[in-house]
């Protein structure tokens, strides 16, 4: 372990033992203000949090609003998912087995090849010759 691994373990085990005034005297030496008006136990894992984010960071904003939005337990919508707009003459390109697949947007659909498809999902059936979502075949979405 490196040595600041071990500064952080030993500074967190620590928090366990804290009485509620030094843990209130901790959250002022940390810079967090007047400490907030929650029971000790909420204040050790702040305090605990805190120490963390200092050895490694905080998180990255993305990763902190799909923990608040699992938190507040709001279900994920279609709208919630954000896709990119097509506008007629868009080309989509993609690699497949050695294999460049050009598709350029044009109104109604699709063209690949001098052919008209309806959806991106059927030229990638066609070009896999397995069920693909076109979208995501193409890059536009991901998984989950």
């Amino acid at each position: 372990m490196a040595k600041g691994s071990n500064r952080l373990d030993a500074d967190l085990v620590a928090l366990e033992n804290m009485p509620s005034a030094q843990l209130q005297a901790q959250w002022l030496t940390s810079g967090g203000g007047s400490s907030p008006s929650v029971p000790a136990a909420l204040l050790r894992r702040l305090l605990a949090q805190r120490l963390q984010e200092r050895r490694h960071g905080v998180l990255p904003v993305m990763v902190a609003r799909e923990l608040e939005r699992m938190a507040s337990k709001e279900p994920v919508t279609a709208s919630a998912v954000q896709r990119p707009v097509l506008t007629n003459g868009t080309r989509l390109i993609r690699e497949w087995n050695g294999q460049t697949i050009a598709v350029e947007v044009v109104e109604g659909g699709f063209v690949r090849d001098g052919r008209m498809y309806r959806s991106l999902s059927e030229i990638a059936r066609e070009v896999t010759e397995a069920h693909w979502s076109g979208p995501r075949f193409f890059g536009l979405t991901r998984r989950g």
